[in-house]
């Protein structure tokens, strides 16, 4: 595992959008996996406008990691968790 490597719950921890195939989602609900998640838990939800996106544990178990914190999920998806960033 090289250093640039971000394990995906950690990727996923306080992200306030997600960019999936190339579309920018708000964070509406994220559920980072752990032992006590099942495959048909909900882990994401998230919108764009009238558009709404659900991803289940199933959906992203098993994610690739692609580089620069994206990661191509089983169904070939690509996505990348985004948080605002902070400006002391």
């Amino acid at each position: 595992m090289s250093g640039e490597t971000i394990s995906l719950d950690r990727a996923m921890h306080g992200a306030q959008y997600v960019l999936i195939d190339g579309v920018i989602f708000e964070t509406a609900y994220l559920r980072i996996p752990d032992n006590d998640t099942v495959a048909d838990d909900i882990v994401l939800e998230a919108r764009n406008g009238d558009a709404e996106i659900e991803l289940t544990c199933a959906d992203v178990t098993g994610a690739v990691h692609l580089g620069n914190g994206a990661y191509r999920l089983r169904s070939g998806a690509q996505l990348r968790f985004l948080s605002t960033p902070t400006v002391h």
